[in-house]
């Protein structure tokens, strides 16, 4: 049917609908997160030079920069960064699997979830740092127990991120495997583990995060190297230009640690595009 000179101005009058499909999808704005932390310690400098913070109390960063100097000068960055993050990868991971298994678990079989849950509800509020001395008794003043505090406190929060990624699975997804006769484990394979795993390493930040705080406390005990030991060391001088040297390594730590996990989620979690 030929368009009618009415149809043909609406046509040239109309205007073109921009997209509207983004799904409010984050976008990566530059370098506006280093900016920040320049902003942050330029400010932090200029108010210590002029007075407005006490040097007693916080030092400059340019103090701070020059202990960390001294650190790298005397050998022992490395010494103090070796042992940590020894400890950390060990703990962590350690935890993270064993909680990853019991989690599973726990999503998908009725008779682990009646058992665990009620143990791990029980266990999951006991602060981890309360554990620290039984665990000392248990494996010694050495490596164990530092370890076994870390892997402690990482095991619980993986179990319930877990099981809980899994119970948020989309039933109908499953319902549809079940439908086009896919067998039990290439359910779990193809759907549950797909569908839990952005709430699986969300959980793995978090853990991450309470491993560091724990790396911290058990060195506070009975270690001479790490960078708990280094930040015990220095408050106990008096020595707080060390004292915020230390907290800086612990900040790039973390920072080290989410950068990871950051990248595990692009690569995992591609499809989410």
């Amino acid at each position: 049917m030929p368009k009618t000179p009415t149809s043909q101005s609406k046509s040239a009058n109309a205007e073109t609908v921009a997209f509207r499909g983004g799904g409010f999808a984050p976008r990566p704005i530059g370098l506006v997160g280093a900016m920040v932390f320049v902003f942050l310690i330029a400010f932090w400098e200029w108010g210590s030079r002029v007075g407005w913070i006490s040097q007693l109390v916080l030092p400059a960063p340019s103090e701070a920069f020059a202990a960390f100097q001294e650190l790298v000068v005397s050998g022992l960055l490395w010494k103090h960064v070796s042992a940590s993050v020894t400890r950390l990868v060990t703990g962590w991971i350690s935890g993270t699997v064993l909680g990853l298994l019991v989690g599973l678990s726990i999503g998908l079989f009725s008779l682990a979830r009646a058992g665990l849950v009620p143990l791990v509800s029980a266990m999951f509020p006991i602060p981890k740092i309360a554990m620290l001395p039984l665990f000392i008794i248990w494996f010694g003043i050495g490596e164990g127990s530092k370890v076994a505090t870390i892997l402690f406190g990482t095991f619980f929060p993986t179990i319930i991120t877990v099981y809980g990624g899994v119970d948020n699975v989309d039933r109908n997804l499953i319902r549809m495997g079940q439908s086009f006769g896919l067998t039990w484990f290439s359910i779990v394979r193809k759907i549950i583990i797909p569908g839990a795993l952005p709430a699986i390493l969300s959980g793995a930040r978090i853990s991450a995060s309470i491993a560091i705080i724990l790396l911290v406390a058990a060195e506070m005990i009975g270690a001479e190297f790490g960078i708990g030991a280094y930040i015990l060391l220095a408050g106990s001088l008096m020595a707080t230009d060390q004292l915020i040297a230390g907290v800086a390594l612990l900040s790039m730590l973390g920072l080290t640690v989410g950068w990871l996990i950051g990248k595990a989620e692009k690569y995992f979690l591609n499809w989410r595009a």
